[in-house]
């Protein structure tokens, strides 16, 4: 028989004193390293941008060819490059830092800047173009077009994460995200089982990143913010990153199982309460943090709220 694919979506809706004002609908899709589906909701095949939830893989250049030893960086750099951060005075060190030791000057990041940001350091992706740079000086690449699709960095990034899905790496469409960076339209399914390599613990590089991203979560978005608080409070049993446009990426730690979830009109706060009711659906956090983060994801204002229905259908 075939593999069941797609079951009725998820509903979010927000409610104005209990009266409906807007509804959203998500998609979610729950695999295990072997790229099996073992629950879903909406459908498992349609393909979106991952967005900034490919920081961790792309993180994979960094690991997996000595760069970090060879300029002494640590987990704390490399959380810094796997983050999408609030643009902190502690982010933009932790990411200058990452340039300082790798003896590249500042005006090598090609992200963008904006009057409220007036440096690339304050950008969310910071992190993510200092480790991108970092591993050009390691490897003598040219710096001033590492952002290219053919230069030798996108190049070997494609490689290590089409290889985890056993994928030919031309497979994939290839755009640019808002950083300037390569981002690639992938099916759910397939983000999902990324997260599921990330969080099985079989892959050394990939466990570094685990490793970083779950004891320095501040440095992953901010106070307050989705990821930093989701994995604050569950202490290295999940890992947790988002990417833009809806899209929200969960591995549970040691287990090999990911969950990733799209809000089909791109709408944040939505995918928010999405991945609250499916990780209590799934029983990866307690009723207790449920709670504690709903205060700030569901009752998101003074007569404002979230409400999700809808379940997983396990396969």
């Amino acid at each position: 028989m075939a593999k069941r694919t797609t079951a009725p979506a998820i509903t979010v809706e927000l409610l104005r004193e209990g009266i409906v004002e807007s509804i959203h609908q998500a998609s979610a899709v729950v695999c295990d390293s072997r790229s099996r589906i073992l629950a879903l909701a909406g459908n498992a095949e349609n393909a979106y941008f991952i967005r900034s939830s490919l920081k961790p893989f792309q993180a994979l250049a960094v690991t997996s060819g000595g760069t970090l030893e060879h300029y002494d960086l640590s987990d704390k750099d490399l959380a810094i490059m796997c983050s999408s951060h609030a643009g902190e005075i502690h982010h933009t060190r932790q990411a200058f830092n990452i340039l300082w030791r790798s003896d590249v000057d500042v005006n090598a990041l090609q992200c963008p800047v904006s009057k409220t940001r007036p440096t690339p350091l304050q950008h969310n992706c910071s992190g993510k173009h200092a480790g991108m740079l970092a591993v050009c000086r390691h490897h003598h690449w040219p710096l001033h077009n590492y952002l290219e699709r053919q230069h030798p960095l996108q190049k070997l990034i494609l490689s290590k994460f089409t290889e985890l899905l056993k994928l030919p790496p031309d497979e994939l469409i290839i755009t640019h995200d808002d950083c300037g960076a390569p981002t690639y339209l992938m099916q759910l399914d397939q983000m999902a089982s990324l997260y599921a390599h990330l969080s099985g613990g079989s892959n050394l590089d990939l466990e570094r990143i685990i490793r970083a991203m779950t004891h320095y979560p501040e440095l992953i978005a901010g106070e307050e913010l989705f990821d930093t608080e989701l994995m604050r409070l569950t202490q290295g049993e999940l890992v947790s990153k988002t990417g833009a446009e809806g899209i929200q990426c969960v591995g549970r730690v040691g287990e090999g199982m990911g969950l990733a979830i799209k809000v089909l009109d791109g709408t944040k706060r939505a995918k928010y309460a999405v991945a609250l009711e499916i990780l209590q659906q799934l029983g990866w956090i307690s009723p207790a943090i449920y709670e504690q983060l709903s205060l700030n994801f569901l009752n998101i204002g003074r007569f404002t709220r979230l409400e999700v229905s809808g379940e997983l259908a396990f396969v």
